[in-house]
C-alpha cells in the first residue's frame, strides 16, 4: 500500500520524487516500475489540484470520421503560429491510446452506442472541428482524478506526502554536470521541513493563474514549479500566454465556479444584457471561437455598455438534455438559485490556464538534469499562444507517461548522496504576516489590472515598476523569518507574475492569448518568447522553436 506520511516530517531519499498530484503527476507515477521508490507530494489533499475541477474533458481522435490530422491542424490554428509542430504531432498521435488506457483504469467516461465513437460519447468544444471530446458528464476531471488516486494509493512503491509544500529545488553543483537532487518540503501541519533527496524530480505543480484576481482554479494554482524551475536555472517560455475562460460564473457566493466551454458546445449563446447576440460578429464560428477571441469578445461588450457581466444562454434545450450533459453545473445552479433549463446565467471571464512554463522537450526533461516538468507547469510547444479546448488533460497524460518512460529507460544513480539539510537556524518566527496578505491581495489585483485581457505599453510599464517593489519587500522578509505557506505561494507569485510582464513587455504584437493595444497588428514570422536566468544549465535537452 501507498504510505501516506502527512504528520512527521523527516529526512528522505526516493528514486523519484513528484511534486503535484494532478493528471499528469499520477500518470507519471502510475507508469513508473514498482522497482523504483516514488513519492507524490501533494500541497493540499492528494486529489485536491486543478483536475478535479476540470469540467469538460480530453480530446483525441475516436471517431470514425475524424482524423489525427485534422486534430493537428485545429491545434495549430489554435496556437496562431506558436505551437512546436513536433509537440503537437506527438500528443494527438499519442492521444487515443492515452485515452484508453485511462478506460483500462476504470475511468468513467459517459458512453454511446455509436459504435463508429468506440462506444464513447463525443461532445464539440472551441476550435474543434470536428466531435473529439470524451468526457465523463461534465464531470471529467473528478473522474480522472479520483480513479488515479485510489490507484496511487494501492501503488506498493509509491509513498504519498499530503500537505507538503515545496519551498525549493535542490540543485547539486558538484560533478561533472549540475543535476536536480530533489527539494525541501514544508510540512504544513508541523511546520517541519523535509529534506527529500531524489534520483530524479518531476515538476507537476500546475499553473499559476491565481497570480490574478478572479480565477477559475483552486487556490493551490500559485505557479510553484515554474518559479523554482527558473530559481534552479531552467528557461521559461511563453509567459505572455495567459489564458482566460470566457464563461466563469458571476456570483458572490461562488467565485471560480467554470460553466464549461461544452454548454457553448451543445448549443449555448451569449447574449448581451439587452438579450442580443454579439459572438458572430468576431468570429466566423461565433460561441464555438477559439477561448481568446470569445474572453476579449466578452471584455470588450462589457465595457462598451458598462456591464459587470453578459449572459450564457442554452435554455432552448430540452431540459431534459441539460440536465443529463451538464448534472454539476445544473446541481450547483440549482444551489444559487439559478435554473438554467429556464434562464441565461451571469458569466464573466476569468484566469483558467498558464499557455506557457518550464522549457522541455518531448520527454518532459528541462535544462536541469535529473529534472522532469509536466502538464500545465510544462511549455512543451503544444499549445503556442492559445491552449485549444480539453488539449490539456491530452497533454498531462501524453507527457506525463512520455516522463516516465524516459526516467524507467535511465541508469538512475544508485550513489546519489544525502541532500543538504534546510537551514533555518538564522531567522526568527514571523510577526508581520500583514505585509504577506496586503502584498498577495495587491499583487492579484495588480496582475489584473494592467496585465490581464487587455495590455498597453503603460500599463506594463507601471506592473514592472510595482512588482520591482514587491519583490524587494519579500526577498528582505524571507531573510528574516521562518517560510510559511502563504509566503512561499506569495514568493512564487511574484516571480511568476515578473516573468509574465517580462514576456509580455518583449512581445511587440498582439497574438493569441497575448493583446496589447499599443501593437494591436501581428508581426509576420512567430517567433516564441524565452527567458533565460542568470544561473542558466546547459542546453543540451530541450528543444528550440
Amino acid at each position: 500500500m501507498a504510505t501516506d506520511t502527512t504528520v512527521q516530517s523527516f529526512n528522505s531519499s526516493h528514486d523519484v520524487l513528484i511534486l503535484g498530484s494532478g493528471a499528469a503527476g499520477l500518470t507519471c507515477a502510475l507508469h513508473l516500475p514498482q522497482s523504483l521508490r516514488v513519492a507524490v507530494v501533494s500541497k493540499g489533499e492528494l486529489a485536491g489540484g486543478s483536475t478535479l475541477y476540470a469540467q469538460g474533458g480530453i480530446s483525441a481522435v475516436l471517431d470514425q470520421g475524424d482524423s489525427l490530422a485534422s486534430h493537428i491542424q485545429d491545434t495549430l490554428a489554435a496556437g496562431d503560429g506558436l505551437c512546436r509542430e513536433k509537440a503537437v504531432k506527438f500528443a494527438v498521435t499519442e492521444g487515443p491510446d492515452a485515452v484508453r488506457w485511462l478506460i483500462n483504469q476504470g475511468v468513467p467516461f459517459t458512453a454511446d452506442n455509436n459504435s463508429k465513437t468506440e462506444g464513447l460519447h463525443l461532445t464539440r468544444e472551441g476550435g474543434h472541428s470536428h466531435r473529439r471530446v470524451i468526457h465523463a458528464e461534465d464531470r471529467t476531471g473528478k473522474a480522472v482524478e479520483t480513479t488515479l488516486e485510489a490507484l496511487t494509493r494501492q501503488a506498493p512503491n509509491i509513498e504519498v506526502f499530503e500537505h507538503h509544500l515545496a519551498i525549493d529545488l535542490i540543485v547539486d553543483h558538484e560533478g561533472e554536470e549540475t543535476r536536480c537532487a530533489g527539494a525541501w518540503l514544508l510540512n504544513q501541519q508541523t511546520g517541519n521541513v523535509t529534506t527529500l533527496s531524489a534520483n530524479a524530480t518531476v515538476l507537476a505543480c500546475g499553473g499559476a493563474n491565481m497570480v490574478y484576481r478572479y480565477s477559475s482554479n483552486p487556490h493551490s494554482s500559485t505557479g510553484d514549479g515554474i518559479a523554482m524551475a527558473w530559481r534552479a536555472g531552467c528557461r521559461i517560455a511563453n509567459m505572455e500566454f495567459m489564458q482566460f475562460h470566457p464563461t466563469c460564473l458571476y456570483h458572490p457566493s461562488a467565485r471560480g465556479f467554470l460553466l464549461t466551454e461544452a454548454i457553448r458546445g451543445e448549443g449555448g449563446k451569449l447574449l448581451l444584457p439587452d438579450g442580443t447576440r454579439f459572438m458572430e460578429s468576431y468570429h466566423p464560428q461565433a460561441e464555438l471561437a477559439p477561448r481568446d477571441i470569445v474572453a476579449r469578445a466578452i471584455d470588450a461588450e462589457m465595457k462598451k455598455c458598462g456591464a459587470e457581466h453578459i449572459w450564457l444562454d442554452i435554455s432552448h434545450r430540452d431540459e431534459s438534455f441539460i440536465k443529463e450533459h451538464f448534472p454539476g453545473v445544473y446541481e450547483r445552479c440549482m444551489e444559487l438559485g439559478l435554473d438554467m433549463t429556464k434562464e441565461p446565467l451571469p458569466v464573466v471571464p476569468a484566469a483558467h490556464y498558464t499557455c506557457g512554463g518550464v522549457l522541455t522537450d518531448l520527454q518532459g526533461r528541462t535544462d536541469l538534469a535529473q529534472l522532469y516538468a509536466v502538464g500545465e507547469t510544462a511549455s512543451t510547444g503544444l499549445h503556442g499562444a492559445n491552449r485549444m479546448a480539453s488539449n490539456s488533460l491530452l497533454e498531462c497524460i501524453v507527457y506525463g507517461r512520455a516522463a516516465a518512460k524516459n526516467i524507467a529507460s535511465r541508469d538512475l544513480d544508485e550513489s546519489n548522496k544525502p541532500a543538504p539539510h534546510w537551514d533555518d537556524s538564522r531567522v526568527s518566527e514571523e510577526d508581520e504576516a500583514v505585509i504577506v496578505s496586503h502584498n498577495w491581495h495587491e499583487l492579484r489585483k495588480l496582475m489584473w489590472d494592467y496585465v490581464g485581457i487587455v495590455r498597453s505599453n503603460d500599463r506594463l510599464e507601471r506592473a514592472q515598476n510595482r512588482l520591482s517593489l514587491l519583490r524587494k519587500e519579500i526577498e528582505d522578509y524571507y531573510s528574516k523569518y521562518r517560510v510559511s505557506p502563504d509566503f512561499i505561494e506569495l514568493r512564487n507569485l511574484l516571480q511568476v507574475a515578473d516573468l509574465i510582464v517580462k514576456s509580455a513587455a518583449i512581445r511587440k504584437e498582439s497574438r493569441g492569448l497575448h493583446f496589447n493595444r499599443d501593437y494591436p497588428e501581428k508581426r509576420p514570422g512567430a517567433r516564441a518568447t524565452v527567458l533565460t536566468p542568470a544561473n542558466t544549465a546547459s542546453y543540451s535537452n530541450t528543444p528550440e522553436w
